[in-house]
């Protein structure tokens, strides 16, 4: 067994002390921060990796390159040093220091971009460096490959189904393949389960990993037709709601799981009794301690 055989297979919970006033309504959370490196990000780069070890166009010789905003790079740095290779990393430079360091512990190497250019700037940059020299490197370039979204599919979608049997499913979007693999495998089980797409109230936000869609480069695997539903979640209630997990459920999670949590109990708020609305906490909350969410602590 390896880190790899790790991945998946995580808990899920109901929420008790902070939907206490939402009578007849349960509210699940799929506690994807105990994957090995923290987050749900596992799932993906592992299905990426092991896509391009089978499809020959991940060799030895090769360096592992791509973008992220912290998750998906801790989890391609984790593999790379279990399996051996080389990882190299577009980042932007306001990354919190922890993920930066987390991404270096494991010996992977950080090339960091302009911070006002945010995620999108940092992705141009890995698409630049692979077109340059594809002999070098290894490209799974996470927010296009269909392994991102398939690998939610295959595994995550099928353990919520199997764990909560949920009515609802609400999760918000970076690259989009939590929301879409999942999403797809559960209106496979059911059409009648409405999945509710979660994003930033604007285009400059806090809300670490997520993505405001409407202003940012769309990724190819993102199609937001399957949402019956869109709702906005402002920076300010997504930290609230982070702390309240921390202090009343005793789950120290990231910024994008106390969002993802506020607007699925928003949404539990409207719905009949015997709703079971579940989503996902995302990663953990350590690699977010320099944050203001944290700094008065």
């Amino acid at each position: 067994m390896s880190v790899l055989d790790a991945v998946g297979n995580t808990p899920v919970i109901e929420l008790k002390n902070i939907t206490a006033g939402i009578k007849g309504i349960s509210l699940f959370v799929k506690l994807e921060y105990l994957n090995p490196s923290g987050s749900v990000k596992d799932r993906a780069a592992k299905a990426m990796i092991h896509r391009g070890i089978d499809d020959g166009k991940l060799t030895k010789d090769k360096i592992i390159l791509d973008s992220t905003s912290g998750n998906t790079g801790i989890a391609y740095a984790m593999f790379g040093a279990a399996l051996g290779y080389k990882v190299k990393l577009f980042m932007p430079a306001n990354a919190s220091m922890e993920r930066k360091k987390l991404i270096r512990a494991y010996g992977a190497e950080i090339i960091e971009t302009d911070p006002l250019e945010g995620s999108d700037g940092a992705y141009r940059r890995a698409v630049e460096l692979a077109k340059q020299e594809p002999d070098i490197y290894f490209f799974p370039n996470q927010y296009d490959n269909i392994e991102n979204l398939r690998m939610h599919y295959d595994t995550t979608g099928i353990e919520l189904y199997k764990q909560c049997k949920p009515t609802h499913f609400v999760a918000g979007t970076g690259t989009s393949g939590t929301f879409m693999g999942v999403s797809k495998r559960l209106k496979n089980f059911d059409q009648a389960i409405q999945v509710v797409l979660m994003q930033p109230d604007s285009p400059f936000h806090g809300l670490e990993g997520m993505k405001h869609m409407g202003a940012t480069i769309r990724p190819k695997i993102f199609d937001e037709s399957i949402a019956d539903a869109q709702v906005e979640v402002k920076t300010e209630d997504a930290y609230k709601m982070t702390r309240r997990l921390a202090t009343e459920e005793g789950l120290f999670v990231g910024i994008s799981s106390g969002a993802n949590v506020h607007a699925a109990q928003e949404l539990a708020k409207t719905l009949p009794k015997g709703s079971r609305v579940a989503t996902i906490l995302c990663d953990n909350g350590f690699r977010y301690l320099s944050e203001p969410l944290w700094r008065d602590l």
